[in-house]
């Protein structure tokens, strides 16, 4: 079927994968020139021509309600296609690995990394909770960790929205055995609280490397339905046991679950407040209060230390330290053109040209960037952000550093990857190697290097990563010619980084 179009726009390329639900295809939408995943829903053979008319139209409605869902944690589904007798679901293309696949691949994630995954997926779950609509089947293979750092709830392909019925209801599939809820075992539709169950078996999975029910498909049932609560080690043990608690009443509420899950990530001990807490009080106590992210925490910090507040009609709040520091700011919170972080000549100077290419901004999933590509050779720069944070600007230096963290941990983890640039000929994917992940100084308030070879072992791109109070930024050099060494390449990205930090401090 590749080389196939579905309503005369979406081609299809090759097949990523496929599942109880159908095949997944890499497809290009000609319309808008972009990748895109198409996900070929597989109906039941031999159904009668008015039930399969039935289940198509109930995919067509539950994949618009899906469609609905607005989140960075949620993948985007762009369109529905009817053709050769069944539903195309058209989502945005992700690169990376599935939770599942990556602890298989590196074994049990840190505590830290985990609860932060879950706090993510939590979020993107009470945006479709809040639209009346339950995931029922999460699971690590639906929880994908993309290259660029979002954390992205995967396959709503077989959601229920509230009062209707589902595909489930007609006999295609209940979820997965050792990831389904009990109540849900047990016939009860479920809610929320069943999502969050889920959720729980799937961090089990995350921080020990294995289910929380182990044999067969019958056998993990049998668990289930016995309510055997497992036990994770670590501080995010007694909060996955809680997440799985039985009675669906017994699960804390998911705001409380998701403060729980960030106490850990941020490396502190978490405080779960139950069902039974919060209406015997009317309230959330102190302690669950404790460690909330957002700006708030950016203005703590401000005052702890003499913060001055520059506030400007036009260009948002910058909120700035006493003169310590050298000036840095405690939060950029004003946006800035990235393309300025760069001047003219500076450019010139890193690729070793006086016809200075026009610089190309661009934004994406991980933040706004600005390319100077030219023949062979080419700089780039991105802010970045987090997927709990619009952009930015918006990020906080606490969320700045678990992001720096993470993107650290990453690249450490990932020797063998493909990379290209058209822009500069690079055409096509080429396999490269990275060489070792290494802290670098008088960059940023941390910093983290590494550089990119191909076949011949030669070096032809440099990368740097630095943290600069709220900011994470990356630098990226290449140059595919061999008249530089790779002392040089090196040493130009530095350069680059460095100057792009001086434009950031002289902008606070």
């Amino acid at each position: 079927m590749s080389g196939e179009r579905l309503a005369n726009r979406y081609l299809l390329l090759r097949p990523l994968g496929s599942g109880g639900m159908g095949r997944v295809w890499l497809a290009r939408d000609e319309m808008l020139d972009r990748e895109v995943a198409v996900k070929e829903l597989t109906l039941p053979e031999g159904l009668p021509p008015h039930d399969r008319a039935e289940l198509i139209a109930r995919a067509a409605r539950e994949a618009q309600a899906t469609a609905q869902l607005r989140h960075p944690g949620i993948v985007a589904l762009h369109d529905v296609v009817v053709e050769h007798d069944r539903p195309w679901l058209v989502m945005e293309l992700l690169r990376g690995r599935t939770l599942g696949d990556a602890v298989r691949e590196h074994g049990p994630m840190p505590q830290e990394y985990a609860a932060r995954i879950g706090a993510e997926m939590l979020d993107a779950l009470a945006a479709a909770h809040a639209r009346g609509l339950q995931h029922r089947d999460v699971k690590p293979g639906n929880v994908f960790l993309t290259d660029s750092g979002r954390v992205v709830l995967t396959d709503f392909g077989i959601a229920r929205q509230e009062g209707q019925s589902t595909l489930t209801e007609q006999g295609l599939m209940i979820g997965s055995p050792g990831f389904i809820a009990p109540e849900r075992l047990e016939g009860d539709p479920g809610g929320p609280a069943s999502d969050v169950w889920s959720l729980g078996a799937t961090l089990f999975v995350a921080v020990t490397g294995g289910p929380a029910y182990d044999g067969t498909a019958a056998q993990r049932i049998r668990a289930t339905l016995t309510h055997q609560v497992p036990h994770a080690p670590g501080p995010l043990g007694p909060v996955i046991a809680a997440m799985m608690a039985p009675d669906p009443a017994a699960r804390p509420p998911a705001p409380h679950l998701a403060q729980a899950l960030r106490q850990v990530a941020s490396g502190q001990q978490p405080h779960l407040v139950t069902h039974h807490d919060v209406t015997a009080s009317g309230q959330v106590g102190q302690a669950g209060r404790a460690g909330r992210r957002g700006r708030p925490l950016v203005v703590v910090a401000v005052a702890a230390v003499a913060a001055v507040v520059v506030a400007a009609a036009t260009t948002g709040v910058l909120l700035m330290r006493d003169g310590a520091g050298g000036g840095v700011p405690e939060a950029f919170t004003a946006p800035m053109d990235v393309c300025s972080l760069l001047d003219d000549e500076e450019v010139g100077l890193y690729l070793r040209t006086q016809r200075l290419p026009e610089p190309a901004p661009g934004s994406d999933e991980v933040g706004p960037r600005c390319q100077w590509p030219i023949q062979s050779t080419g700089v780039e720069v991105q802010v970045q952000k987090d997927s709990d944070t619009r952009d930015p600007w918006a990020m906080t230096p606490e969320a700045a550093r678990v992001l720096f963290a993470n993107q650290q941990r990453w690249w450490s983890r990932h020797d063998k990857l493909d990379w290209t640039w058209p822009e500069i000929g690079a055409d096509g994917s080429l396999p490269v190697t990275r060489t070792a992940v290494r802290k670098v100084g008088g960059v940023g308030e941390e910093a983290f290097a590494f550089e990119l070879k191909g076949k011949t072992g030669r070096l032809h791109t440099a990368l740097v990563y630095y943290r600069l109070a709220n900011l994470v930024v990356f630098v990226g050099y290449t140059a595919l010619s061999e008249r530089l060494g790779d002392e040089d390449i090196k040493q130009t990205a530095l350069k680059a980084a460095k100057a792009t930090e001086q434009a950031l401090r002289r902008a606070g």
